[in-house]
């Protein structure tokens, strides 16, 4: 089971959450260019929670050189493997040409994901889609995945949405192309020997557990966010580990309030806000949610709040 990359969501916080609620969980960090970790604050891209392994750095670019570079400093850090993003349908990377906009050229994907794995000991992956634009039938998924797998690329994660570059924003992309699953189990059934791990649409356990039964893995999105406790469910269910007890969802707020302590401590310009953002969705349809979100969203960046903040919310949840 993987928590799938999500743009100012998959942060450090909203991590540390889900590895709270499952030992086993693979979590992969927001995308990260190759030009930020080169000319930005690599620190600030880079560093993430010792507690939060097993964990991959996803990164999205097209030179071989500088992602080449990237998987060096994954290893570096302590990532436990490194994604390339191909499958991203945003206007930025297209004009960057990184993403999605990829998939048309599968050698330049090839070559990359062949230097990364040449320069660095870190496990290397690949999340892409089942096509795009005009490209989008499986056979051209099956080519582009053909060539690829030559660089000898661990993992194929596969979103079975195709994208439109024209017309559609990067939030109808992940809505409105229908979704074609059974594409990603054919996938698996035509090439046995490839990892192949499927995105999209992806509700829960009972749903991760029918497509297990067709691929190697399952990668869920935005049902983490909308109901994020339903991880505490994944070491038992997916992977029979019942060796641990995951907490509540009332204790599972106190060992938040507790990372909230460490972290407003260590990293002055960390609000509570920003903490609670991947939790407002924590006790969906409990009594006491609408006042445990209101509470959280109207003062988690107001000057002095702490993590009494969280308990505070929490008093209007029932036991």
């Amino acid at each position: 089971m993987t928590v799938a990359p999500m743009m100012e969501r998959t942060d450090r916080h909203f991590r540390t959450l889900i590895r709270l609620l499952s030992r086993r969980t693979l979590l992969v960090t927001e995308m990260v260019t190759s030009h930020a970790l080169i000319h930005g604050d690599r620190p600030m891209h880079l560093d993430f929670g010792a507690h939060e392994h097993p964990v991959s750095l996803q990164v999205g670019g097209d030179s071989p050189i500088d992602l080449a570079r990237c998987a060096q400093w994954a290893a570096a850090w302590g990532y436990d493997e490194i994604d390339l993003n191909v499958g991203c349908p945003s206007s930025r990377v297209q004009s960057g040409c990184f993403g999605v906009v990829l998939m048309g050229q599968p050698e330049k994907v090839r070559d990359a994901l062949s230097a990364m794995r040449a320069a660095s000991p870190v496990p290397v992956t690949v999340k892409h889609r089942i096509g795009f634009d005009q490209l989008d039938s499986y056979e051209d998924m099956l080519r582009f995945v053909d060539c690829v797998a030559k660089s000898g690329v661990g993992r194929f994660q596969v979103h079975a949405r195709k994208a439109w570059l024209k017309g559609l924003s990067p939030k109808q992309n992940r809505n409105v192309p229908p979704l074609r699953h059974a594409d990603v189990w054919r996938l698996k059934q035509e090439r046995p020997e490839l990892d192949i791990v499927i995105n999209g649409g992806i509700t829960g356990i009972q749903d991760s557990l029918e497509h297990l039964k067709h691929v190697d893995g399952v990668m869920i999105g935005r049902a983490a966010w909308d109901n994020p406790f339903v991880f505490a469910r994944v070491d038992a269910e997916i992977y029979g580990d019942v060796s641990w007890t995951p907490p509540t969802r009332h204790e599972l707020v106190h060992q938040m309030a507790d990372y909230a302590e460490r972290e407003l401590t260590r990293h002055q310009r960390t609000k509570v806000g920003h903490i609670a953002k991947g939790m407002l969705n924590l006790f969906n349809g409990i009594p006491g949610a609408r006042k445990w979100r209101r509470i959280l969203t109207e003062n988690g960046h107001k000057p002095g709040q702490g993590p009494g903040l969280l308990l505070k919310a929490l008093e209007q949840i029932g036991e």
